[in-house]
């Protein structure tokens, strides 16, 4: 008898409510957005083909629920002040010049693709490959996408080539750096 897939849903969550944060950068509508991801994979679960990875299945389910609802409101809500971001988690104590503050802000500053691409294939570990397909772009885009957004957070945050980058956070690391987080699976 094989396993239901539901079963594995729940195993997800933490994942996938980190990248709806990193989307959304409210924890209410990314509670909001997770929750509506998963109805919608619960009730479409016969699409799903087991042997398949269901992590890069949910997160393209979370994407295009989050691209869908940008459509619906037609306009983007404005934290200028960054006061909504201050207030989504508690900063961690970080080693060294990277501040996670410093990172936060720059992180939002980046457009929602670079965003998108640098969670996939830094925090997340994805492959290119699997990236690309979950966005429905090429390869090249994903890696470029990628690339572009380092490139504006080592601007936005003034490291240089040869500056040290002392952090405990591994996913931050791999999405500033292009290492693979080690908490990515």
């Amino acid at each position: 008898m094989t396993a239901d897939p539901r079963d594995e849903l729940v195993e997800h969550l933490p994942a996938l409510r980190a990248f709806a944060l990193s989307l959304t950068r409210n924890g209410a509508l990314a509670d909001d957005m997770v929750q509506d991801s998963l109805v919608k994979a619960w009730t479409k679960i016969h699409t799903f083909e087991p042997g398949t990875n269901m992590r890069a299945w949910l997160f393209t389910i979370l994407r295009n629920t989050y691209y869908s609802n940008r459509r619906k409101a037609g306009r983007e809500v404005s934290d200028t002040d960054g006061l909504l971001t201050d207030g989504l988690s508690e900063k961690p104590a970080h080693d060294g010049r990277l501040q996670m503050a410093d990172f936060q802000r720059a992180f939002a500053k980046l457009n929602d693709e670079q965003r998108e691409a640098l969670i996939l294939v830094g925090a997340s570990g994805f492959s290119y490959e699997e990236a690309a397909e979950m966005c429905g772009v090429a390869v090249g885009t994903i890696k470029s996408r990628t690339n572009r957004g380092r490139a504006r957070l080592a601007e936005l945050m003034q490291l240089e080539d040869d500056d040290a980058l002392e952090m405990t956070d591994s996913a931050t690391l791999a999405v500033v750096s292009g290492y693979r987080s080690s908490s990515a699976s």
